[in-house]
């Protein structure tokens, strides 16, 4: 009996033993390691371990694939990563670290490479290199690339056949800017190509460039909030009600608003601590009593695409003097009304107006009170016409 209950003994404190050292491993998992450690908790069958290296790999996907780590990977562990709907990427980035990833594993020679940086590759390593990503290839969203994303992926004809085919099918599709066909067509495809990821998916009509979306995940610079946000109002869904507007989007938190003019324009603004008409529900240090602004030290605004004159993606956070004047609260009667009237949306949630500088930066070149910075965010200061606003948040 001595014998006996002394292996069992000893056996617990094995069992006990490993398990601490398991959760030791779990809680310091890096980038150096986890590779090795998925690997060889794979040899020895430990789950938990193997559940723990994939999930820090997938929740530090985009940072992960940017190192050579990343190229240790074996096939089976990508394909699992890559069918996963929540991790956050740029897939047109996945896919270049894809290439890397297959040349490293069909041992296409780097110093050519190098030497042929601008060069295509030549049959035979070409041949290879399709052969090596041809399963992994099938888990790349492509639908989230951009146009010319997509244009240049297709032109090096590294993708198969198959997939390449119903891509271009997909590219005419977004030529010709018909949007009905084109869900049609997406509706019915079976395919992980054509499926966003929900890390990645703001549900909005109004971004389609995979560079706009980059930029506002940059600028807000919190990953929880993007994979867990949902669009709770749309103008065009929910109707153009400043009523409505409120009913939805008050004391929400952090809200992220985008807003589209009939004339193209993409602009909007971000919140950290939302909109409100009601100065009861927020916390008293948040509140300018006097003048009925909220306090938002975080909160900034946004130009995606200013078709008059192609300016780039922008932000401008909120002057570090005029905090307390972030987002006005006690104007019921209408929409999203960012700084000492920055931009406001009027009541009918059809137009609106902007006085461009007087709270928030502005770019180096303007200056506030005058006609170029009024015009900035959406072609004039008080003559635009809204086609949808989109409003975010958990």
């Amino acid at each position: 009996m001595q014998f006996k209950f002394y292996f069992f003994h000893q056996n617990t404190l094995i069992d006990e033993l490993i398990g601490i050292a398991s959760n030791f491993i779990k809680n310091n998992l890096q980038f150096e390691t986890v590779v090795d450690i998925l690997k060889l908790s794979e040899s020895m069958n430990f789950n938990q371990l193997i559940d723990s290296s994939y999930k820090f790999i997938s929740e530090n996907f985009e940072e992960f694939i940017k190192t050579s780590h990343f190229l240790e990977l074996e096939e089976n562990h990508l394909n699992s990563i890559l069918s996963n709907d929540e991790i956050f990427i740029n897939e047109f980035e996945l896919f270049q670290s894809i290439i890397k990833w297959g040349k490293h594993k069909s041992n296409i020679n780097q110093e050519k490479e190098k030497e042929k940086e601008n060069q295509k590759l030549d049959k035979k390593d070409k041949e290879k290199l399709q052969i090596q990503i041809s399963n992994v290839i099938q888990k790349i969203r492509f639908i989230d690339f951009s146009k010319k994303e997509l244009k240049d992926t297709l032109k090096e004809d590294l993708i198969p056949n198959q997939i390449s085919q119903k891509l271009i099918q997909f590219q005419k599709l977004q030529n010709q800017k018909n949007e009905t066909k084109r869900n049609q067509f997406i509706e019915n495809q079976n395919s992980l190509i054509f499926k966003t990821r929900k890390g990645t998916n703001l549900e909005s009509t109004i971004i389609e460039e995979t560079e706009h979306f980059n930029k506002l995940k940059e600028w807000i610079n919190d990953n929880d909030f993007f994979f867990k946000m949902k669009k709770g109002y749309s103008a065009k869904r929910d109707g153009f009600d400043c009523k409505k507007w409120h009913d939805i989007c008050d004391n929400k938190g952090k809200t992220l608003v985008i807003i589209k003019t009939k004339d193209n324009f993409i602009f909007g603004g971000f919140t950290q601590v939302g909109f409100t008409s009601d100065k009861t529900k927020w916390n008293q240090e948040d509140v300018d009593e006097q003048d009925g602004y909220i306090i938002d030290s975080k909160a900034f605004l946004f130009s995606l695409r200013n078709d008059k004159n192609d300016r780039k993606p922008k932000k401008f956070p909120i002057q570090p003097i005029e905090k307390r004047y972030a987002l006005f609260y006690n104007y019921s009667q209408y929409g999203p009304y960012f700084g000492d009237g920055d931009f406001i949306i009027n009541s009918n949630m059809k137009s609106g107006s902007s006085e461009f500088g007087n709270s928030y930066k502005i770019p180096e070149n303007l200056e506030k009170n005058v006609d170029e910075a009024d015009n900035y965010l959406a072609g004039s200061y008080n003559k635009w016409k809204i086609e949808e606003i989109e409003c975010f948040f958990i």
